[in-house]
């Protein structure tokens, strides 16, 4: 790896949330029935005419803004052909030489923490093909069959220059760029279910050289993991070829997640392979600046722009606010929530920590939280008011999260209330020193650890309820 340099470029493909295909009004809702989200202008019928789906362009402006990108003033769809069972017409509606938007950029870390620009060639709107259902493996199915609901889908093309240098700095430039398409609202980016799909030019060559290698193309690659993993698998072997001079073939490969391999599919085509020509039945696209203007009013603020904002108003640390920025839900929640509860880095905390680690562990979205951010304000309260201790919030809020309850009435259902009464407190102050004459002699003399041991027992006895600065508070005066 010192003595190489990998280059990276990815093309993503990103459906988008309308209501009917690009180019008909059939159905793009995700699943259904095989071929029942199908009509004759998506089956490719004879005598059919496409229609441009408007939402679609809107959309498509909205992404190239928010790329960076300068949005074309003129564009048009070209048909790219080829032949595959997923496409009907033996051709698919694309956009080639006139893109709607090009020349665009975002900025991720590199290793190092340091800012990378990565440039966006292109931004198009094409349609997408159907689905192959393969009845074994791609190797041994004896038979696949087709599933056309998805031909149609509108898709954004987005194509980066090849400007990564590691399989950490793609994976921050999909999950940057998958962040910044959501906060839109133009797409879900479910990679689960093929709203986001990734493939990855990659090649190598020595280090402090100008002159690019052989690339290949990498497809099936469902996850983030799997981005990294199969770049770095491809960057391996490409390095492997030049050490034993093996020949670099350019083609397409696709990865295998259980062999953690890539393999050879087919030969990578060129442009003129596709045989390109202006689709005949769509008329060209002129885009008035006052169009752009008044989506550009659309735009929401976006990842970037919010996690300063978040450090410059709530005074959270860098880090906090790339975190809670991470997914525009997210950001949502924490503002709602620091509204009820003006105490910035408290809420951030409980988010990051709490909420996360629940939502993790469930493998949950937040928009699926039973704890609204209502909810978690007044819990916060309840410990300010000392009615329940830090440590047991904890348990209250595992509690809310599982059954969406208030805190106040999960406190009093499972009688969590924390004791603050110094009566109370002092009976069984008494009883662990009684108990333990050892470490109260140590700590007299002067070994402050044994302490901690004492407050810790008083806690057990207690169950964790006992207000914990006034345990040490009393317990210091008893010792004296």
């Amino acid at each position: 790896m010192n003595k190489y340099e990998p280059v990276i470029g990815l093309e993503v493909h990103v459906e988008l949330q309308t209501a009917s295909k690009i180019f008909c009004h059939s159905s793009t809702t995700f699943g259904g029935d095989p071929n029942h989200h199908v009509c004759p202008v998506c089956l490719g019928l004879p005598g059919t005419l496409p229609v441009l789906n408007r939402k679609v362009v809107e959309a498509a402006i909205m992404i190239g803004l928010a790329l960076n990108c300068s949005v074309a003033r003129f564009c048009k769809f070209d048909r790219k052909h080829y032949f595959y069972p997923d496409l009907p017409k033996n051709y698919q509606i694309s956009q080639y030489d006139l893109p709607i938007a090009d020349n665009g950029y975002l900025e991720v870390q590199d290793e190092d923490g340091n800012p990378v620009r990565v440039g966006i060639t292109r931004v198009h709107m094409e349609e997408d093909a159907g689905k192959l259902v393969h009845q074994g493996t791609d190797a041994t199915t004896p038979y696949s069959l087709v599933d056309y609901n998805r031909t149609g889908v509108p898709l954004l093309e987005i194509v980066s220059e090849p400007d990564m240098r590691s399989p950490r700095e793609a994976r921050a430039y999909l999950d940057k760029l998958k962040t910044i398409i959501q906060y839109t609202g133009v797409s879900d980016c479910r990679m689960e279910e093929g709203s986001l799909r990734c493939d990855a030019n990659i090649s190598v060559r020595l280090r402090g050289s100008q002159t690019l290698g052989t690339k290949t193309e990498i497809k099936n690659m469902n996850s983030f993991r799997a981005l990294q993993k199969a770049v770095q698998f491809e960057i391996n072997r490409q390095i492997e070829c030049l050490e034993t001079g093996r020949r670099i073939v350019q083609e397409t490969r696709a990865w295998d997640e259980i062999e953690g391999v890539t393999l050879a599919t087919r030969s990578k085509e060129e442009a003129h392979d596709y045989r390109y020509f202006p689709e005949p039945d769509l008329v060209p696209i002129v885009i008035s600046p006052s169009w752009i203007e008044e989506i550009t009013r659309q735009l929401p603020e976006l990842p970037d722009a919010r996690c300063r904002r978040f450090i410059d108003e709530y005074r959270i640390p860098a880090y906090d606010a790339g975190v809670l920025t991470g997914s525009r839900e997210l950001g949502d929640y924490y503002e709602e929530c620091v509204k009820i509860y003006p105490q910035a880095k408290t809420v951030s905390n409980w988010v990051m920590g709490e909420l996360l680690r629940l939502l993790n562990d469930t493998n949950s979205e937040i928009g699926e939280s039973r704890v609204t951010p209502r909810q978690l304000a007044e819990m916060l309260t309840l410990i300010d008011k000392g009615t329940i201790s830090g440590k047991l919030a904890k348990e209250v809020f595992g509690e809310m999260f599982r059954t969406g309850k208030d805190a106040e009435m999960v406190v009093k259902e499972k009688g969590l209330e924390q004791i603050s009464d110094e009566v109370s407190i002092n009976a069984v102050i008494e009883q662990v020193i009684a108990s333990h004459p050892g470490p109260v002699a140590d700590y007299r003399a002067g070994k402050d650890r044994a302490l901690g041991f004492l407050v810790g027992q008083i806690m057990k006895d207690t169950r964790g309820k006992a207000n914990p600065g006034l345990v040490n508070e009393l317990l210091k005066n008893r010792l004296r």
